[in-house]
C-alpha cells in the first residue's frame, strides 16, 4: 500500500479561494474542518516529536554536585538535573511522555515528605548512603538499586552517609499525568512520616522471588507491587543464570522485567523497569516498537543505533529510544558483559492495546548508520 497522502482515503482537498475563506469563518468560532489537520492527527504510522539523545553523566554529575551548595533541600524540595529532550522542553519530557532527571543529596540531608499523582521510581548511580521512605517503610537502597514509589504514596528520601553525596536517576510519568489533566500534589501535614519499625520490611517479605507468602500477608490489593526496592545483586546473579540458561532476544540479549511478586505484571500501572545484559562482544538486531524507553548504563561500555544515529555509551550514561524508533545495541568490550537499566511506558501501550512491534529485517538486522 502506498503511504502517499495523495490517495483515496486520505485528506487531499486542494484550497481554493471559497475554501480559504471557509476556514477563516470556521477558525473565528473556535472550528476547523478536519480534512485541514486530518492527515497530521492521523498519520500512516507514529510520528514521535522526541528525537535520540545521550546525556553523558560526566558531563552532568558536576551540576548535580554543584547544585547542592547552590540550593536548599527546603526550598527546591528536590534538588534534580532534569533530562529534557530538546524537541519535549513544552512537557519537560526525557521521551514521549516519560521524566528523568538525577537527583542529588548531600552527606547527612534529608527531604521532607509528600505525594503526588504521578508514579516514580529510583536507579541508585552512586552513594552508600541512600533512603527513601514510602507509605512509612523505610528502604535503605545502594548502587544500581531499584525502587519504586508508586502512585500517590507518601514519600521521602535522604543520604545518611557522613562523607559522600548520593546520585539516583528519578523516572516519572509526570507528562502522561499532566496530559491528561490528572496532576495532584500534597505536601505531608507532619513534613516527614511516621516509620515502620523494620527497614526495607516489603524486601524482607516479598524479596524472595519464586516464593510467596502465605498466612501472614496483609491482604494487599493495590495495583502496584508490594515489594519497593529491588537490590542490584540478585538482579545481576539473574542475569547471569538466565544467560547461562538461554540465548535470550536477539533484539535484547537477557532481558528481564522487575515484577510485582503477586501477579507477575509490571511494577506499577503506567511505568515498567526492565534490566538487560549484552554478552562479550554481542551485537543485537534491530528491532522498534511503539512506547518510549530511557536507558542507564548500569555496567560496561557499547554503543546502541537509534533510528540510524550511533551513540557510544559507558557506565552511568542515560540515553532514550522514541517510540517507533528503529534501535540495536553493542557491548564493545570482548571480554565481560554489559547491562543497561531502563524503564518505559510499556504498561501504558499494552492496557490500551497500542502495543505494536517489527523486526528490521535488511541488512542481517543492522541499521545502516547516518
Amino acid at each position: 500500500m502506498s503511504l502517499s497522502d495523495d490517495v483515496l482515503g486520505r485528506a487531499r482537498v486542494k484550497d481554493t479561494e471559497a475554501l480559504e475563506a471557509f476556514y477563516d469563518e470556521l477558525g473565528k468560532r473556535d472550528t476547523v474542518a478536519l480534512w485541514t489537520v486530518a492527515n497530521k492527527i492521523e498519520p500512516w504510522f507514529p510520528q514521535p516529536a522526541s528525537v535520540p539523545i545521550l546525556w553523558r553523566y560526566e558531563d552532568i554529575r558536576p551540576f548535580v554536585i554543584d547544585s547542592l551548595d547552590l540550593v536548599k533541600p527546603e526550598d527546591a524540595g528536590r534538588r534534580v538535573v532534569a533530562l529534557v529532550n530538546p524537541e519535549r522542553k513544552d512537557v519537560t519530557a526525557a521521551v514521549g511522555l516519560l521524566y528523568t532527571g538525577l537527583q542529588g543529596m548531600g552527606p547527612g540531608e534529608s527531604m521532607t515528605a509528600h505525594r503526588h499523582m504521578a508514579a516514580a521510581l529510583r536507579f541508585v548511580v552512586e552513594g552508600q548512603g541512600a533512603w527513601t521512605v514510602v507509605d512509612g517503610q523505610k528502604l535503605k537502597v545502594g548502587p544500581r538499586d531499584f525502587a519504586i514509589t508508586p502512585s500517590f504514596t507518601w514519600h521521602e528520601h535522604g543520604n545518611e552517609d557522613s562523607d559522600e553525596p548520593v546520585i539516583w536517576q528519578d523516572g516519572l510519568d509526570i507528562p502522561l499525568v499532566n496530559a491528561l489533566d490528572a496532576g495532584f500534589y500534597e505536601v505531608h501535614p507532619n513534613h516527614y512520616q511516621e516509620r515502620g519499625a523494620v527497614v526495607n520490611s516489603s524486601l524482607l517479605t516479598y524479596g524472595a522471588g519464586q516464593l510467596r507468602p502465605v498466612g501472614f500477608e496483609d491482604g494487599w490489593t493495590k495495583p502496584y507491587s508490594p515489594l519497593f526496592a529491588y537490590p542490584w545483586e540478585p538482579t545481576y546473579a539473574a542475569l547471569q543464570n538466565a544467560a547461562k540458561a538461554s540465548e535470550g532476544s536477539p533484539y535484547d540479549g537477557i532481558l528481564l522485567e522487575y515484577s510485582n511478586p503477586r501477579t507477575g505484571g509490571s511494577v506499577m500501572p503506567t511505568l515498567s523497569a526492565h534490566i538487560q545484559l549484552l554478552r562479550a562482544d554481542q551485537h543485537t538486531r534491530a528491532h522498534r516498537h511503539t512506547g518510549s524507553v530511557v536507558y542507564n548504563v548500569a555496567k560496561g561500555e557499547g554503543y546502541s543505533v537509534i533510528a540510524g544515529r550511533r551513540f557510544d555509551w559507558k557506565q552511568g550514561d542515560i540515553f532514550v529510544v522514541p517510540s517507533w524508533a528503529w534501535h540495536e545495541h553493542a557491548n564493545l568490550s570482548t571480554s565481560d558483559d554489559a547491562v543497561l537499566f531502563s524503564f518505559n511506558d510499556f504498561p501504558v501501550m499494552r492496557s490500551l492495546s497500542f502495543w505494536c512491534e517489527e523486526a528490521y529485517l535488511e541488512n542481517d538486522g543492522h541499521q545502516p548508520i547516518q
